[in-house]
């Protein structure tokens, strides 16, 4: 009984909630795509709730089910409680296959302990492969059970396509779900379904299913504790969800006992009537579903008392979860969903047993009703395609006698047409020249994003959270600007590299381009001026090349200056980026953060030119870029320095602060004079090298010479870098790159 839809919905309306599975097989796998438990505002069968609130309970459940999800597209399977059910399995005399019906029509009458007319039944073939017993399972239901739910469902326009009884859908669970289940008729699973009023017990064998409805459930153990404390049913339910964490934890597990005893010797009972009744069958576990094994000591009160393994599912093994479906939630419903899941497998098809209690009067109307649309639909299309033709016919034969004027002005038009065309056509063979002028016109900014992507790069092999997660809350607390937290790491502990300005300039031949230049700032106007002067002979130069002078080409002899030029060969190596950054670091060892040595098969302890070095690896797998020649002075140069504002260092380090002298020597900790500091803009640290003080007075050395404490050090890299996708030939594509270049020469 295959679903024709590939997804179906199946519904277990219980006396706690509403339950409900929508699965899908459309690609061969049995996949969970939603699920809902939907709790009724008060347990069905509780105390003081009459028939009518129960109808409105379940009405009310249905309608917000209704609302949540989408019915329009899927069978809909519902389960049936086990009152007032039947299950039979009975061996047929042998008989011809096409007399089957009449012999199971009646047994059925003699097996069915209710009047046939009263009941809804159906019957399906067990027989197991190679076997020469004819085996059936009759399986009935009373009218009424099956018309008080459908009546319900018929209000909220939900259209039923199966009705099964909730004992054979945990059949059908535990021989599609559990492996362990064999071949062998001799090895059996208990399913035992413990719901508010009542257990189901399902002995399940991969031919036969044997049940028993045990009429006692989770309201007996609330009943327990309500006569015993003198509550409402009400009270007394939430006392006992509550228990293990009740003060009164132990008295209520004490007026519950009786309940448990007597629910784990019907169980007994009943399994000592199945093996008795099969000596040779063997129980290999009882598996615990519905909301009553949620109860503290229940599983562990039926191991010790059965002496069978029992468990309680927390997931469906075969069962895959679709991407929108919540996993921790579905888990935590695992064993209240073992019926809608045995449901839902039948009317897929993949359940053991088939069989359809859905009334005959329903799936009969449902079928014609299904049909109806499609009949009238198809008369009336023939009758409109019958009219159509005539019509046309008549239309065609009265407009060509009488139109034959507009038939000869057609062909005129047509023929103007297709001058047209031919005109349009020279046309555009004429515009050829200017489709190629307009995309010459727009090479230059074909690769406006290779700087940005440069910059993108170089950012990343910076220290940050994903190259050094040890200091992972240092970063984060930067970023927002929590002083204190940052300043909870000492600071030359802190792995952390600012930049204090960066260049980046295009070169077509990354072998001969020089390493740019860097005005390195002291207290000397001598080196100011002349580092100044060098950046403007510079930024002239790439001036001169942004405005089509006559910048010369890497490449060419003058490139190379006195004994270099002699008889110099030039490695091609094709177009790339001379890169210059410029920054400090509170780092104690500034020469381990930037380029630690022996650690090329660690990642976690590379420094930024290591990283530098496995672009590819860090960048996506794979960097447009490439370092050229790292152990080449003449192409990568790494200058590092004590931070100093007496010494050559580059420009924009620090906050410039005044500490002053003798007035406030023993807050501040400075000597007698007023005198200049470098500190962090963000958290007023020192950075500069200072002289050491101890009672306002400066610390000497051994020879004489003042002590001083050096704090952050400076560094100037320079390095090129290979441009990998650079434009093979030189002209307007290279000179697009090269204007974009240009423009990244300027100072962060």
């Amino acid at each position: 009984m295959a679903s024709k839809t590939s997804t179906v919905w199946a519904l277990d309306i219980g006396n706690n909630s509403l339950k409900a599975l929508h699965l899908s097989n459309e690609r061969g796998v049995v996949e969970v795509i939603g699920f809902d438990n939907i709790q009724h505002g008060k347990i069905l069968t509780g105390t003081g709730v009459t028939a009518t609130e129960k109808d409105e309970l379940i009405a009310i459940s249905l309608r917000r089910f209704v609302e949540q999800n989408d019915l329009s597209k899927d069978d809909i399977v519902v389960s049936m409680p086990s009152q007032n059910s039947f299950a039979r399995f009975v061996s047929l005399p042998p008989v011809e296959p096409k007399r089957i019906p009449e012999i199971v029509k009646f047994e059925a009458a003699q097996q069915i302990p209710f009047d046939i007319n009263d009941v809804q039944w159906d019957w399906q073939l067990m027989t197991q492969a190679g076997s020469s017993e004819t085996k059936v399972g009759i399986f009935a239901i009373k009218n009424d059970v099956v018309d008080y739910i459908l009546e319900h469902l018929s209000r909220e326009n939900v259209k039923v396509n199966y009705v099964q009884m909730a004992p054979m859908a945990l059949y059908n669970y535990v021989l599609y779900d559990r492996p362990e289940m064999g071949a062998s008729e001799n090895q059996a699973i208990v399913a035992l379904d413990i719901g508010a009023e009542n257990t189901d017990l399902v002995v399940c064998t991969p031919a036969t299913v044997w049940q028993r409805c045990i009429p006692m459930g989770g309201n007996a153990f609330t009943r327990a504790i309500a006569d015993a404390f003198k509550l409402s049913f009400e009270r007394a339910e939430k006392l006992k969800r509550t228990a293990p964490m009740s003060k009164y934890a132990r008295q209520v597990f004490q007026a519950m006992r009786p309940v448990f005893t007597d629910l784990a010797s019907e169980i007994q009972r009943s399994l000592n009537f199945y093996s008795n009744s099969n000596p040779n069958a063997k129980l290999l576990r009882v598996i615990a579903l519905g909301g009553g094994t949620k109860m503290r000591g229940l599983l562990k009160y039926l191991r010790q008392t059965l002496q069978v393994p029992v468990e309680r599912p927390d997931s469906f093994k075969k069962l895959a979860i679709g991407s929108g479906v919540s996993a921790p939630k579905l888990h935590e419903n695992v064993p209240d969903f073992a019926i809608v899941y045995g449901l839902a497998l039948q009317a897929l098809g993949l359940g053991r047993i088939d069989s359809n209690l859905l009334p005959r009067s329903v799936a009969r109307s449902m079928t014609w009703a299904g049909k109806a649309k499609y009949f009238t639909a198809a008369a009336c299309m023939l009758l409109l395609a019958s009219l159509m033709c005539l019509a046309r016919t008549s239309l065609d034969r009265v407009n060509y006698s009488k139109n034959d004027r507009y038939r000869q002005k057609t062909s005129s038009v047509i023929e103007a047409a297709n001058q047209a065309e031919r005109r349009l056509r020279e046309e555009e063979s004429k515009g050829s020249g200017l489709d190629q002028r307009i995309r010459k016109a727009f090479e230059p900014f074909g690769y406006r994003d290779v700087l940005p992507l440069l910059h993108e790069t170089i950012i990343t092999i910076l220290p940050n959270e994903k190259n050094n997660p040890a200091q992972k809350d240092l970063y984060r607390a930067f970023a927002v600007g929590e002083v204190e937290k940052v300043k909870e790491i000492p600071r030359r502990e802190r792995k952390q590299v600012f930049v204090t300005g960066m260049s980046v300039q295009y070169v077509e031949d990354v072998a001969i381009a020089p390493l740019g230049q860097t005005a390195l700032v002291s207290g000397s106007t001598r080196k100011q001026k002349e580092a100044a002067e060098k950046d403007y002979e510079d930024e002239r130069y790439y001036a001169e090349a942004r405005m089509g002078g006559e910048a010369p080409k890497y490449g060419q002899k003058q490139y190379l200056t006195g004994e270099e030029a002699q008889g110099a060969v030039v490695e091609e190596v094709g177009s790339g980026f001379v890169v210059t950054i410029e920054g400090y670091s509170p780092y104690k060892d500034i020469g381990e953060l930037m380029d630690p040595i022996g650690v090329e098969g660690e990642p976690a302890k590379w420094g930024v030119i290591t990283r530098l070095l496995h672009l590819d690896d860090i960048v996506d797998g794979n960097s447009p870029f490439k370092l050229y020649k790292k152990l080449d002075t003449e192409h990568f140069k790494l200058e590092a320095g004590e931070v100093n504002l007496e010494g050559d260092m580059p420009q924009g380090i620090g906050v410039v602060d005044v500490r002053p002298g003798t007035a406030k020597a023993e807050s501040t900790g400075y000597g007698t004079a007023d005198e200049k500091v470098l500190l962090d803009p963000m958290t007023k640290e020192i950075i500069s090298k200072v002289p050491k003080y101890r009672n306002g007075r400066r610390i000497f050395d051994r020879v004489g010479k003042v002590d001083y404490e050096v704090n952050d050090h400076w560094f100037v890299l320079k390095f090129k870098l290979i441009w990998k996708d650079a434009p093979n030939e030189s002209g307007s594509e290279s000179g697009g790159a090269a204007s974009s270049g240009a423009t990244a020469g300027a100072r962060w």
